[in-house]
């Protein structure tokens, strides 16, 4: 490591000691904040990547990102839905503790654009401090494109943002805000130029390679064969078109020499695993479910002299690890007890035994009460071993809105080896009753329902 960057180093550290909030005045100079650049995809199966060993699917910017990073493949989301999951990026909170269980209020399509019912979501929502609204204080700049349920980002810190959430002129997951990748990339260009010098915080969020499943017909094209359905085709082509707008980043970011000191994150919001046609608008064992195709994603970090590229297979890492990783390099702190661990501590990552998470229904039937939406606690071991918990006093709360999807059918635990078993196909609980009990209390140290909330 060179003398700059030594002195760098020494200076966070001097500044992660300070009080709550704050830097160091003597240090603030030399001190440079790195940019932190979030890039989330949505609606993406876990394995979909060239660097995860997709026999098809070609990502070759996420590859070189991967290369040139530190790549976790035994990542999870706490849930499998992109609000609560989204919402735990940004505060660094289980939905138990942030209050975003759902994607839409009670009531279902009813109150999906009711600006009184949505906002009161948001406004539970506003308890939490937000990574936008942290870094502000260090003087970041901040721009939210793409997914984004809580409102106007403007509210939650973002300095800048292409969503507006207003209700009324349609918004509800992101409105101008989707155009970002699919439309370009412009608007993150003008951004970071603008910058000035300022660090900044990039959220890019975008809706891909989520429905509609519209390719560029030359991507389309290239995975078109005749022993491979067309719904099958389209997704694939829509993930590398996601990845094709990745690489636009990186090359950006690389042309303005800001790659050096920028923190680069990806991760996908859920899983998927596409249906053919007339088998529902998504694999019931994927998104809005506990099993791995729902909550699983890679994480890559990349930061050139801070983060030593490699490959962990081992390592349980959680998307709830973003915000004090983030917070850390930036020596802020955040004034709630983040749960996660931040990704550089590779001594603290290893001795991580247990991940937790949960699910929750669609629509929520009491935002105030998150037990109340609960369906199942999860936990995953680090020798692989996967309880999922059904919460009995909610058996048939529908997990959608609309009904396009059957309603909770699973009323037993269920247990699996994801090392040996990844597709989850071999329950053992019946054969493991001890390691259901063993588990099942871990989950109740965790987050005991019959507590409240914590």
């Amino acid at each position: 490591m060179n003398g700059t960057r030594w002195l760098y180093s020494f200076l966070i550290v001097l500044a992660g000691c300070a009080s709550a909030g704050g830097v160091d005045p003597e240090h603030e100079a030399a001190n440079i904040p790195p940019n932190v650049v979030m890039i989330i995809s949505d609606d993406h199966g876990w394995g979909d990547y060239g660097f995860m060993g997709h026999p098809a699917i070609q990502t070759p910017s996420l590859d070189r990102l991967a290369s040139e990073g530190m790549v976790y493949t035994r990542a999870y989301n706490p849930t499998a839905l992109c609000r609560p999951s989204l919402a735990t990026i940004i505060t660094g909170l289980y939905p138990h503790q942030h209050g975003i269980t759902g994607n839409d209020p009670p009531g279902g399509e009813q109150t999906m654009r009711d600006p009184v019912a949505r906002g009161r979501m948001v406004d539970l929502f506003k308890r939490s401090e937000t990574l936008a609204e942290l870094l502000g204080k260090r003087d970041y700049v901040s721009l939210q494109t793409g997914k984004w349920w809580e409102g106007n980002p403007r509210d939650h810190g973002f300095t800048e943002a292409m969503t507006h959430g207003d209700v009324t002129r349609g918004g509800r997951h992101g409105d101008e805000g989707l155009k970002i990748g699919r439309e370009g990339m412009q608007p993150i260009y003008d951004f970071i130029d603008s910058a000035g010098g300022r660090p900044f915080f990039l959220w890019y969020a975008p809706l891909l390679p989520h429905e509609p499943h519209n390719p560029p017909a030359r991507l389309l094209a290239k995975y078109q064969a005749a022993e491979r359905p067309m719904e099958v085709a389209r997704y694939y082509a829509m993930v590398e078109w996601f990845d094709e707008t990745v690489g636009q980043l990186l090359d950006h970011l690389d042309r303005q020499r800001l790659l050096e000191n920028t923190i680069v994150l990806y991760l996908a919001d859920n899983g998927w695993i596409q249906p053919l046609a007339g088998q529902g608008q998504f694999d019931t064992r994927s998104k809005l479910s506990a099993y791995d195709a729902g909550a699983r994603t890679p994480l890559i970090i990349r930061w050139p002299g801070h983060v030593r590229p490699g490959r962990d297979e081992e390592t349980l890492v959680s998307t709830l690890d973003l915000a004090p990783t983030v917070l850390r390099a930036a020596a802020i702190e955040s004034s709630f007890a983040l749960p996660g661990l931040d990704l550089r501590d590779r001594r603290a990552l290893g001795r991580r035994e247990m991940l937790f998470g949960a699910l929750y229904a669609h629509t929520a039937v009491d935002i105030h009460e998150p037990a109340a939406n609960l369906l199942d606690r999860v936990v995953v071991r680090k020798d692989g071993w996967k309880l999922m918990l059904p919460h009995a006093p909610n058996r048939g709360v529908p997990l959608t809105m609309s009904g396009t999807m059957p309603g909770w059918k699973r009323f037993e635990p269920e247990l699996y080896n994801v090392r040996a078993d990844p597709e989850e196909l071999n329950n053992q609980a019946a054969q493991r009753p001890d390691l259901v009990g063993e588990l099942s209390a871990a989950i109740e140290r965790w987050w005991s329902t019959t507590r409240g909330r914590p």
